[in-house]
């Protein structure tokens, strides 16, 4: 995994698991590499949160993007070389409020590009407001009375959206996190993986979920079984199981495929 490490020095949170994620997201390149993928053929594009600080420690190619505008500036990359292995790196804000349209969009044009959400239901790195995945009664800054609002379910809207693969991890578990990943990058289509972790600094309370945590079985399903398995745990609570793994798998052209001048390359 060495080759795919940086020499700049990590300024994330001592014990924040996005250390993990780049752990996991180092482990599946390698073996990737190791089943023929040249490390030259990976590119990121990363968005603004604590997330994007992914961008100075994994040695690829890549775009430090705006906020919420990963998917598009992934799309632009995929577009002027399909033959790239492109990965987005993303936080929940950034990717469910500013890059919602985005987010929805892709998995209607199916292109071959992965997307790994860090979702902590907060926006941390600036100072802990309430995300679209937070749950009710979330104090913060922004609102010192509590989040009143529902929060979103991003797996339910992914599968609903047309992406053909849709995958949650616990940033905690590197080899279950590792191993999904590399299935989402070698998935030809839309991958959206949400890998779920605790910020050791803002919104707490929702912290320390392992226990609800179990691993479903990765088999095809159809829509309607994918979707009621994405419904167990609703974002809100910290009661029902929370399910992780495989939801849904397809295959469908891609937008490449779908495209005369990019299906010949």
């Amino acid at each position: 995994m060495k080759e795919f490490k940086t020499k700049n020095k990590i300024t994330w949170c001592l014990g924040c698991p996005n250390n993990m994620i780049l752990e996991s997201t180092k482990k599946a390149l390698t073996g990737l590499t190791k089943q023929g993928i040249k490390k030259e053929n990976f590119v990121m594009v990363t968005g603004i949160g604590c997330h994007g600080k992914i961008f100075d420690y994994l040695n690829i190619s890549g775009f430090y993007g705006l906020h919420g505008r990963v998917l598009p500036t992934a799309l632009g990359i995929k577009m002027g070389n399909p033959n790239l292995k492109v990965l987005g790196f993303a936080g929940d804000g950034d990717t469910y409020s500013e890059g919602m349209a985005h987010f929805i969009s892709m998995g209607r044009y199916n292109p071959d590009i992965t997307l790994i959400v860090h979702d902590n239901q907060s926006f941390s790195l600036t100072t802990g407001q309430a995300t679209p995945t937070s749950q009710q009664g979330y104090k913060n800054k922004a609102k010192p009375l509590g989040e009143s609002n529902l929060p979103l379910n991003p797996i339910k809207l992914a599968i609903s959206s047309g992406a053909t693969f849709v995958a949650r991890c616990n940033a905690r578990d590197i080899n279950h996190t590792a191993e999904i990943i590399k299935q989402a990058i070698k998935h030809k289509g839309f991958s959206f993986v949400e890998i779920m972790q605790d910020c050791i600094i803002f919104n707490l309370e929702i912290n320390n979920k392992d226990n609800l945590m179990y691993k479903i079985p990765t088999k095809n399903r159809k829509i309607k079984e994918a979707l009621d398995i994405a419904d167990k745990w609703d974002y809100n609570s910290k009661k029902n199981k929370i399910p992780l793994g495989i939801f849904y798998q397809e295959k469908r052209k891609t937008l490449e495929e779908k495209l005369p001048q990019l299906s010949s390359l």
